[in-house]
């Protein structure tokens, strides 16, 4: 499964409608719900505002609105295009202003469809990963040497701490644990180390 990276909003005008995509990165329906609810009052006054979720690790929960257009018109497109890009823990709500010209059924379908198909792609995608965060403490003589063991993994170093003793905090994908954790159980029982797992 894959994740949006940027959360930027995309408009284009399509036969006179004002098409205005706004999308988030979300691991909760509730947090979905909200941002829904958020751009449907940002545009109070737009002629729809239609929207489609997918979360989970799994893509297994999903649902879409198509918020007075006709049936099966938007909300399905979108939720088609969230699916065929593979995309997970995203909300994304696409506002219409009408703009006079009638789209018809293939017209509605291929316009909410492809506006976010664009979105997307105007956003940019990466995979989905879990990662664990963990803190180090080793010596300042042990330290150049774990950095460098460190960095067999694909992992990242995102504080570096020098006080009485030198601390790291690190960020490493969940696949590479198991490999991760046999290492520092090693340097812990030799005393080269401690090391404890943190929240996010």
């Amino acid at each position: 499964m894959r994740r949006i990276i940027n959360e930027e909003a995309y408009e284009e005008k399509i036969e006179r409608s004002r098409f205005i995509v706004n999308l988030k990165y979300v691991e909760h329906v509730e947090k979905a719900k909200e941002f829904i609810s958020g751009i449907s009052k940002e545009h109070k006054n737009a002629s729809h505002n239609c929207w489609a979720f997918v979360i989970g690790k799994t893509g297994d929960y999903a649902h879409s609105s198509d918020n007075g257009e006709p049936s099966g018109t938007a909300g399905k497109p979108m939720l088609n295009a969230l699916n065929k890009n593979n995309l997970t823990n995203i909300v994304i709500v696409v506002t219409r202003y009408f703009g006079g010209v009638k789209l018809g059924i293939r017209g509605l379908i291929d316009a909410y469809g492809g506006i976010v198909e664009r979105a997307i792609a105007f956003n940019k995608t990466e995979e989905l990963v879990d990662y664990h965060y963990y803190s180090i403490k080793t010596s300042y003589e042990f330290h150049n040497i774990l950095t460098y063991k460190l960095k067999q993994f694909d992992l990242e170093i995102t504080d570096t701490n020098f006080g009485v003793d030198v601390q790291l905090k690190i960020k490493i994908k969940e696949q590479l644990m198991n490999e991760f954790t046999e290492l520092m159980e090693d340097l812990n029982m030799n005393n080269k180390i401690e090391y404890k797992k943190e929240e996010k």
